[in-house]
C-alpha cells in the first residue's frame, strides 16, 4: 500500500495533478461498470425475475395487505386502500368460535399425523438400510416412494374407495376377520378425523423415508464398527449413534411436516367439498378459510387472508422451536 501511494505521488509530480485525477476517475468508472457485469446477463435473467415478482412477491405483499383489510370480492367498495380496517379482522378471528374449532381440529390432526409418520418412516428407513443387496434395497426405496408421486387428489380419491362402507376393501377385510359392526369411516363424526390421518400418512411418508435414508447412508460406517468393538448391540448403536447423527434430518422432516397444519386438500377431497366431514368433524383451518374466501357470503378474502397469515405465523414459531431444540453443528 505504501509503495502504491509513493507511485501515485511520483505520477502527480511528473504528469500533473489534473491528468492523474482524470485517470483515477476513469478507473473508478471502469470498476463500477465491471461490478455490474455483462448487461446481457440481466436481459437473460429478466424473465425469471419478472415471473417471480408477479407470481411470488406480489401475491405475498397483496396477501399481507388483505390480512388487514375488509376485502370482499363481490363488494367493490372494499377494494383497494378503502377496505383497510387495521386489526378488525384479527379481533373477529380471535372471537370466532368456528375458527377456534377448526384450529383445534388442525392441531389434533397434526399431533396424530406427525408422530405416526415420523416413527413409520424412520423404521422403514432403518430396515431398508439393513438390506445389503443393492437391487433389493433399490426396489424397496421405489415401493416406499411410489405414493408420493401421485397427486394428492388421486391419493385421497383412492382412499375414498377403500373407505366405502359397503364395497370398500377395508370394511370387507374387517368383515372377513369377524367384525360385525364395521364403521362408516367417512360418514361418522367419531371416525372422520382419524380416517383422514391414515391416507395422509400413506401419501407423504415415502419422502420422509428417503430423507432418513440419505441421513443414514451418510453416517460413516467406522462409527458403527467402533461402537461394535465397544460392545454396543444393535439397539444401543441405533440409540447412541444413528439417532444423534440424524438430528439435521429430524429438523428437516419436522419443518416440512409442520405445514400440514392446515390439511386443506386432504379434507376437501376426502369429504367431497368444504363441509369438513360429518358435523364438521374434519373442518381444518385451511378448509374454513377456503370456505370464507370462495363459498359463503360475499367472498371475504380479507378475513381468509388473516387466518392464513395466522397459520403462517404459527408455522414460523414451530419452525423456530424445532431448530432451537434440534440445533447441531451439522444442522
Amino acid at each position: 500500500m505504501a509503495q502504491l501511494n509513493t507511485q501515485r505521488v511520483d505520477e502527480v509530480r511528473s504528469r500533473g495533478a489534473g491528468a492523474v485525477f482524470n485517470q483515477i476517475a476513469r478507473e473508478i468508472v471502469g470498476l463500477r461498470s465491471q461490478a455490474w457485469g455483462n448487461r446481457w446477463g440481466y436481459v437473460f435473467i429478466a424473465p425469471a425475475v419478472i415471473l417471480y415478482l408477479v407470481f411470488q412477491a406480489w401475491p405475498i405483499l397483496r396477501g399481507l395487505f388483505m390480512a388487514f383489510s375488509d376485502y370482499r370480492w363481490l363488494v367493490k367498495a372494499t377494494h383497494g386502500l378503502v377496505g383497510f380496517n387495521g386489526l378488525a379482522n384479527w379481533v373477529e378471528m380471535f372471537t370466532d368460535p368456528t375458527f377456534w374449532k377448526s384450529f383445534t381440529i388442525s392441531l389434533r390432526f397434526s399431533l396424530m399425523f406427525l408422530p405416526i409418520t415420523l416413527i413409520l418412516s424412520l423404521f422403514a428407513a432403518v430396515m431398508i438400510s439393513k438390506v445389503r443387496n443393492s437391487v433389493a434395497a433399490g426396489a424397496f426405496r421405489v415401493i416406499a416412494y411410489m405414493p408420493v408421486i401421485l397427486p394428492i387428489s388421486i391419493s385421497m380419491l383412492l382412499w375414498v374407495k377403500l373407505y366405502d362402507p359397503q364395497l370398500g376393501y377395508l370394511n370387507t377385510l374387517l368383515q372377513n376377520l369377524g367384525v360385525q359392526n364395521v364403521p362408516n369411516w367417512l360418514g361418522s363424526p367419531g371416525s372422520a378425523l382419524y380416517a383422514m390421518v391414515l391416507p395422509t400418512v400413506w401419501a407423504r411418508f415415502g419422502s420422509w423415508v428417503l430423507l432418513f435414508l440419505i441421513g443414514i447412508y451418510s453416517i460413516n460406517r467406522e462409527i458403527y464398527e467402533a461402537a461394535l468393538v465397544d460392545g454396543a448391540n444393535g439397539w444401543q448403536q441405533f440409540w447412541s449413534v444413528t439417532l444423534p447423527l440424524l438430528k439435521p434430518i429430524f429438523a428437516l422432516v419436522l419443518v416440512t411436516g409442520s405445514g400440514i397444519l392446515s390439511a386443506t386438500e386432504e379434507s376437501m377431497v376426502l369429504f367431497q367439498g368444504t363441509t369438513g366431514g360429518p358435523a364438521e368433524a374434519a373442518l381444518t383451518t385451511g378448509v374454513y378459510a377456503y370456505r370464507v374466501a370462495f363459498i359463503h357470503g360475499d367472498m371475504r378474502m380479507g378475513y381468509a387472508a388473516t387466518m392464513s397469515l395466522f397459520l403462517g405465523l404459527v408455522n414460523m414459531l414451530i419452525t423456530f422451536a424445532i431448530f432451537k431444540t434440534l440445533r447441531t453443528e451439522r444442522a
